[in-house]
């Protein structure tokens, strides 16, 4: 009896086991239906999801077209707003005043003349101080500071030398024949002034900037001779004897002038129609003296000059 008990206890057990074994069984058969399924359905899944990756890499590759183009359009736009912003910063500073370079101090700060005002300002470190120039234009900024320097003014007033009282100081003629004194810019200190130069000075610091050739003294200038000769004149040999005679012997010979107490003549008078040889006659003299000079001298670069004046010319106060 108790045999067919345990008996009856195992095969319940085996059969509860079995039974247990056929659900597995049951689910294994249904999980490989279900990757049968999807066996069967990946490779339709795997071209969607190609699909979808290309589609995304074409969005990925517009999106970095679009973030390049984004970012080179805020970079113009930063440019654009630093220019604005230079040209703005531009627009809005101080206006900047204009000064003329006096002299230079000990302590590194220079005198300028600025507004009808000679004040002692400092000067932009990268300046260097030895390359200012007395007349020189500086720039200053709106705390009256030097902060560039610039060529020397070119405009100003004429005036005209009188007198150079020492290297740096002269006196000049203005208008309605005002004298002054003023002093001299460094381009000119050790140039050679005579009385009579036209100068240009500057009218607001009173420094004479630069000499100033005179056009109509110029046009009276001694103009250099050709090389005539008496040769190149034809029927006029007594003319040439007595302009000969009464030009080039008083020079030749001084010493026998004064030994014999013979008085020089001061010119000679040339007249008679145009073309008859006057200019002609005169370029010859001047020649034929420089020559008779050079073989008495012994100096080889002698030369001649001639002098011609027209008759309103005199009227000139220069001639």
């Amino acid at each position: 009896m108790d045999g067919n008990s345990e008996y009856e206890r195992r095969l319940a057990a085996y059969e509860q086991e079995v039974s247990g074994l056929l659900e597995q069984v049951k689910t294994l058969e249904e999980e490989v239906v279900q990757l049968r399924r999807k066996l069967q359905d990946a490779p339709k899944r795997v071209r969607t999801l190609e699909e979808r990756l290309l589609e995304t890499k074409g969005q990925l590759a517009q999106a970095v077209s679009q973030n390049e183009k984004l970012s080179y359009t805020l970079r113009e736009a930063r440019e654009q707003i630093a220019d604005l912003r230079e040209e703005v910063e531009k627009l809005t500073q101080p206006p900047s005043a204009y000064g003329t370079f006096l002299a230079a101090n000990d302590d590194g700060t220079v005198d300028v003349f600025s507004g009808g005002r000679k004040m002692r300002v400092a000067l932009h470190p990268e300046i260097e101080l030895d390359e200012l120039e007395r007349g020189q234009e500086v720039v200053l900024n709106d705390s009256l500071n030097v902060v560039l320097a610039r060529s020397a003014e070119l405009s100003g007033e004429v005036v005209t030398l009188k007198e150079l009282l020492d290297d740096q100081r002269a006196m000049i003629v203005g208008r309605a024949d005002e004298e002054r004194v003023v002093e001299l810019a460094q381009q000119l200190i050790g140039e050679k002034l005579r009385a009579g130069d036209t100068l240009l000075m500057d009218s607001r610091t009173g420094l004479l900037l630069e000499k100033l050739p005179r056009p109509e003294v110029e046009e009276l200038v001694l103009e250099e001779v050709p090389d005539i000769s008496y040769a190149d004149i034809g029927g006029l040999d007594t003319q040439i004897e007595q302009i000969t005679d009464a030009v080039e012997l008083p020079w030749l010979h001084r010493d026998l002038f004064v030994e014999h107490q013979l008085p020089a003549p001061k010119g000679v008078l040339l007249y008679g129609p145009p073309g008859c040889g006057k200019t002609l006659i005169a370029k010859a003299v001047a020649n034929s003296l420089a020559k008779k000079v050079s073989e008495v001298t012994g100096d080889k670069n002698a030369r001649s000059y001639f002098l011609n004046i027209k008759g309103p010319e005199l009227l000139n106060k220069y001639v």
